[in-house]
């Protein structure tokens, strides 16, 4: 089956790579001519782990092409699937103009029965906006059209793609959920599960699905906050929570509020869609708001930690993607926190395994990127661990403590247990875990 995949940017390239690895001859296609030339010279443009493998093995095989002529890759494939960029606009409502202009280009191009599949994440009504484009520029072809979200977690998403939790198809036709079945056929041959639905349940499932999780980590967030008032450990409440069937313990971590390509897009979009249907989601708007607080908060307990004031100080700063194993600076939590801390007149010493170069895009000037972890802790008056990196797990704590000019380290992830930070000589501050005892009653 000849499949065309729009976007190769992360979704897209995922996407395309992991149906090509099914068997499907795919063809990506990017406007970007730097983007596609890059692949074709096997250079990823994204950082996700085992990409650059998998993209060079179907390549080689026959099964993976890149290119910009859109035309061509819709005139010689059954299914086409969307997976171009909807990013915010100033409201949070999804801005749909790529996913508006592939469907004209699909609709001036069809020659044939084509399924038309959205892989972006969209607004409800969406799909019924592609079937108007393509209808009203195009009435004689037949088509159908799929929502078919992704799930794709940075730093993991090549084993989402291959072995995912489920498989959600929403379409009204026959005909195109037996091709999508088709497609996924190696799926439910290890018995995924399928969701099959109509395109507005299939829309929304996304947005639901990423919203939960935002809340989810917001409310061990403030959760966190509670412990350190009262003396309890995060740790242990997250524990007790996370062994409940029905609560789990993923998404159950303390830090320093959820970021990325995802979460905060689509937590703002979920709130402009139920705005527009009539029903103010009021859960998500307050998740939206206290995740931004979180951000905040995180600046105040760094510069409480150093007295007061980060003034003339140096921070030393480990990790600043919004996750490890990802190169992503979309909406990290780093982007605020280190802004605040430079306004403030302190010196900034960074290192993370992969964001060096989108860091600079968004980072504050001054800013000085550092060879490694210990390059970035020299002479810090405060060492702060923003990324859970697990190069940061294992760190040489003599080393370490004899390159800082104070050892002071503010873990925002609770990667260490204070115990072995106090007896190596550091003063630590990290996430929920109070020094103190509950008080007897």
């Amino acid at each position: 089956m000849h499949i065309a995949v729009v976007g190769s940017g992360y979704v897209g390239l995922v996407t395309g790579a992991c149906l090509a690895d099914f068997g499907m001859d795919v063809t990506c296609v990017d406007k970007d001519e730097r983007k596609i030339n890059m692949l074709k010279e096997g250079r990823i443009p994204i950082y996700e782990p085992g990409l650059d493998t998998l993209v060079a093995k179907n390549e080689k095989s026959g099964r993976l092409h890149f290119t910009t002529e859109l035309k061509e890759a819709i005139e010689k494939s059954l299914a086409i699937f969307i997976a171009v960029g909807t990013p915010p606009r100033e409201d949070g409502s999804a801005d749909l103009t790529y996913v508006v202009e592939v469907a004209q280009a699909i609709a001036d191009h069809m020659n044939g029965y084509k399924v038309v599949v959205t892989k972006s994440t969209v607004p409800i009504g969406t799909g019924q906006l592609i079937e108007k484009v393509i209808k009203d520029r195009n009435s004689k072809q037949p088509f159908s059209v799929v929502s078919n979200p992704e799930f794709l977690r940075e730093g993991s998403a090549i084993g989402d793609f291959m072995r995912p939790d489920r498989v959600v198809i929403g379409a009204r036709d026959p005909q195109a959920i037996a091709i999508m079945k088709d497609i996924y056929a190696p799926l439910y041959l290890i018995e995924t599960p399928f969701v099959i639905t109509n395109v507005e349940s299939s829309e929304l499932i996304k947005y639901a699905s990423n919203a939960f999780l935002a809340t989810k980590i917001t409310y061990i967030n403030e959760v966190a906050g509670l412990c350190e008032l009262l003396g309890a450990d995060v740790h242990h409440v997250a524990k007790g929570m996370g062994l409940d069937r029905r609560i789990g313990p993923k998404f159950l971590h303390p830090g320093p509020g959820y970021g990325g390509s995802c979460f905060p897009k689509d937590t703002q979009a979920l709130v402009d869609i139920a705005r527009q249907a009539g029903r103010p989601f009021d859960i998500v708007e307050t998740v939206v708001k206290v995740n931004e607080r979180v951000k905040l908060r995180v600046a105040d307990k760094i510069r409480a930690a150093c007295g007061g004031s980060v003034k003339g100080l140096t921070i030393g700063v480990l990790g600043v993607s919004f996750k490890p194993e990802t190169d992503d600076m979309r909406e990290a939590a780093a982007i605020p926190v280190l802004s605040a801390l430079a306004s403030e007149g302190s010196a900034l010493r960074i290192f993370d395994p992969a964001a060096m170069e989108n860091a600079r895009d968004v980072l504050p000037a001054g800013v000085t990127y550092c060879a490694d972890e210990y390059d970035a802790a020299a002479g810090a008056d405060c060492l702060v661990i923003l990324t859970e990196w697990n190069q940061f797990r294992s760190l040489d704590l003599e080393r370490l403590r004899a390159a800082v000019a104070r050892p002071l380290v503010v873990d925002l992830r609770n990667v260490y247990e204070p115990e072995k930070m106090h007896e190596a000589g550091f003063e630590y501050e990290c996430v929920g875990r109070a020094a103190k005892d509950l008080p007897h009653a």
